[in-house]
C-alpha cells in the first residue's frame, strides 16, 4: 500500500486508508444506488411480503444515492471489523500488527510475522469470517428492531446483513491467500512441513485465481478479474517468501556475503568515467567508497552504484568524481544477521545491496544477486548444504 495515509488507531493498531479506497467508495455507492429499487423488488418477491416499501427508498431522487453511500460505507466498516478480528487474535498470540489498511479490494491486516504454528494460524485465519458472520447477524437483528417507517435504514441494514454473510462465505473458499486458504494451510501443516503446506495451499489458490479470472472475462466482470490477479500474485509471493525462509533457515549474512578481502572498492577522487569503465570491465554495478588515511587504513565513507553514475551526462563524467555522486546515507547490516533479514531490508528500502559492517568496520557486502544465487544452490541441493564450516561455505556460495 504505497499511497496510504493514517486516519487513527484502534487497540494500538494504526488504521490507514489507501488512495484506491477513496476511488472505489463512490463507485460502490453508485453501483448500489442504481440497484436499490431492483434489490428491494427482488427481496419482496423472494420473501413473499412487502418487507420494505420500494417507493420509500427510491424517492425523492437523491434517496437511492444516499442509501448507496451509506451501504458502501457500511460495507467497508464490515471489512474493517473483519480485519480487526484477525488482528486482535494475532495480538493475543504475541504477533504485532503493523497496520490495517482499507483499499481497492477490501482490507489488509499487516502482520509483522506470520505464525508457523498451525493452531495459531487457524485461530487467526478463522477469526475474520467469524466476525463477518457476527456483523451480519447483528445487522439482521437491527433490521428487525428498526421501525417499519424507516425503510431506508432497514434496507441498508438488510443489505449489510446479507453482504457480510456472503463476505464470510467467500473468504472461507480454500484459495490461498484468502482466509480459507490460510485455514487449509494450517490443516495441512499438522502433518507436514510448513513450507510444503504453503506450496500446496498456494497452488490451490492460483488454480482458483485462474478459474475466477476466466469467469470474470466470460462475464465481463472487472471485479472478478482484479480479484483473480490479486489472489494469484499474493499466493505466488507468499509461497516464494515461505520457501525462501525455509531454505535460509540458520543461514547468516556471513555465509553469503562477499568478504572484504574480495571486495572491489573505489576511492572518492576516482572520476565517474573511470568508475563506469571499471563497472564494464569487472562486471560490478556497485562499489563501497573508501578513504585511505596516511597510515594506509581504509575508512568507509559511501557507496556508489551504476544508477548514481548514470545521473551524470557522459560528456561530463571526466569532470565529476565518485565523491560527487556517491550515497552517504548507507544501509548496513551485521554479519551475524540472518539472510531473511537482509532480504526484508532490501525490499523495505528498495535497494540491491547492503554493506556488512562489524564494529564500524566494513567486512563485506551482500547483494540481491548473492541471495538469489545462494537460494538456487540450497534449493537445487535439496537443502542439504552443510553450514557448519561457515567461511568455506561462504566462499562456495559466492561462486
Amino acid at each position: 500500500m504505497m499511497w496510504s495515509f493514517r486516519i487513527g488507531s484502534v487497540f494500538g493498531i494504526p488504521i490507514k486508508l489507501d488512495v484506491t479506497f477513496l476511488l472505489i467508495l463512490p463507485i460502490f455507492a453508485y453501483l448500489i444506488g442504481i440497484q436499490v429499487g431492483e434489490l428491494v423488488g427482488t427481496l419482496n418477491r423472494e420473501l413473499g411480503t412487502e418487507i420494505i416499501d420500494a417507493a420509500a427508498v427510491t424517492s425523492p431522487w437523491w434517496m437511492p444515492w444516499a442509501l448507496g453511500l451509506a451501504a458502501a460505507l457500511g460495507l467497508f466498516v464490515g471489512v474493517f471489523l473483519h480485519e480487526l478480528g484477525h488482528s486482535l487474535v494475532a495480538q493475543r498470540y504475541g504477533f504485532p500488527i503493523d497496520s490495517i489498511t482499507l483499499w481497492l479490494l477490501g482490507g489488509i491486516a499487516a502482520l509483522s510475522e506470520m505464525p508457523e504454528d498451525w493452531r495459531q494460524e487457524f485461530s487467526i485465519a478463522i477469526a475474520g469470517p467469524v466476525v463477518s458472520v457476527l456483523v451480519g447477524i447483528g445487522s439482521f437483528g437491527l433490521f428487525f428492531a428498526t421501525p417499519e417507517s424507516l425503510d431506508g435504514a432497514r434496507f441498508v441494514l438488510l443489505y449489510l446483513g446479507m453482504l457480510n454473510v456472503v463476505l464470510a462465505v467467500f473468504n472461507m473458499l480454500p484459495a490461498f491467500p484468502m482466509d480459507g486458504g490460510r485455514i487449509l494451510r494450517a490443516l495441512l501443516a499438522r502433518s507436514q512441513p510448513y513450507a510444503r503446506a504453503t506450496q500446496q495451499a498456494a497452488t490451490i489458490g492460483k488454480g482458483f485465481a485462474v478459474v475466477l479470472g476466466l469467469l470474470g472475462l466470460f462475464l465481463f466482470n472487472v471485479v472478478f478479474i482484479a480479484l483473480a490477479f490479486f489472489i494469484y500474485i499474493a499466493a505466488s509471493s507468499e509461497a516464494q517468501q515461505v520457501t525462501m525462509k525455509a531454505a535460509f533457515q540458520d543461514v547468516t549474512v556471513a555465509d553469503i556475503m562477499t568478504p572484504s578481502r574480495d571486495l572491489h572498492t573505489v576511492e572518492p577522487d576516482t572520476t565517474v568515467a573511470e568508475l563506469v569503465q571499471r563497472m564494464f570491465t569487472e562486471r560490478h554495478t556497485g562499489y563501497p567508497v573508501v578513504e585511505i588515511d596516511g597510515f594506509g587504513n581504509e575508512r568507509l565513507i559511501g557507496l556508489v552504484t551504476l544508477s548514481d553514475a548514470r545521473e551524470v551526462d557522459p560528456i561530463e563524467r571526466e569532470a565529476f568524481t565518485v565523491e560527487d555522486v556517491m550515497t552517504t546515507d548507507l544501509e548496513t547490516i551485521t554479519p551475524g544477521s540472518d539472510a531473511m533479514t537482509a532480504i526484508e531490508r532490501m525490499r523495505e528500502h528498495d535497494i540491491g545491496r547492503l554493506l556488512v559492517v562489524d564494529d564500524g568496520d566494513l567486512v563485506g557486502i551482500i547483494s540481491r544477486s548473492d541471495l538469489m544465487t545462494a537460494f538456487d544452490i540450497v534449493q537445487q541441493s535439496g537443502g542439504s548444504i552443510d553450514l557448519t564450516s561457515r567461511p568455506r561455505q561462504a566462499s562456495q556460495l559466492q561462486q
